[in-house]
């Protein structure tokens, strides 16, 4: 399965960035194998608005299932969700460590927005 870990660097090892929509980098990673690949996000990083929807398009075009990240916005949620992406909020830790605690399934899938927009 493929998901997405927003990152604040661009290896598995990187602290996980709790802004979905403004996150450095996101990672899509074979949950299986751990393969791999960094998406560059530094042009929403500043965007006046619509971060959250342009980095929800960008992932669902890489076929992610679920996403993992601190914080998702309204605005992000809705046009995840209407992806079908599912979306883990709260996450913390490493990209490496946040995929291997969703791997055991001791995650529970948002459901709503958990910050206001322009978060």
């Amino acid at each position: 399965m493929k998901i997405a870990v927003t990152s604040k660097r661009t290896d598995l090892d990187s602290e996980v960035d709790p802004r979905f929509g403004r996150a450095a980098y996101i990672i899509v990673v074979d949950t299986e194998t751990l393969e791999f690949e960094v998406l560059d996000n530094t042009e929403n990083v500043n965007a006046f608005k619509g971060a959250g929807i342009q980095a929800a398009a960008m992932i669902s075009d890489k076929g992610v299932e679920v996403l993992l990240t601190g914080f998702c916005g309204p605005n992000a949620f809705k046009t995840l969700t209407a992806g079908k992406i599912k979306v883990v909020n709260d996450i913390s830790g490493t990209v490496r460590e946040a995929v291997a605690v969703f791997n055991l399934g001791n995650m529970s899938y948002a459901e709503s927005a958990n910050v206001e927009g322009h978060w």
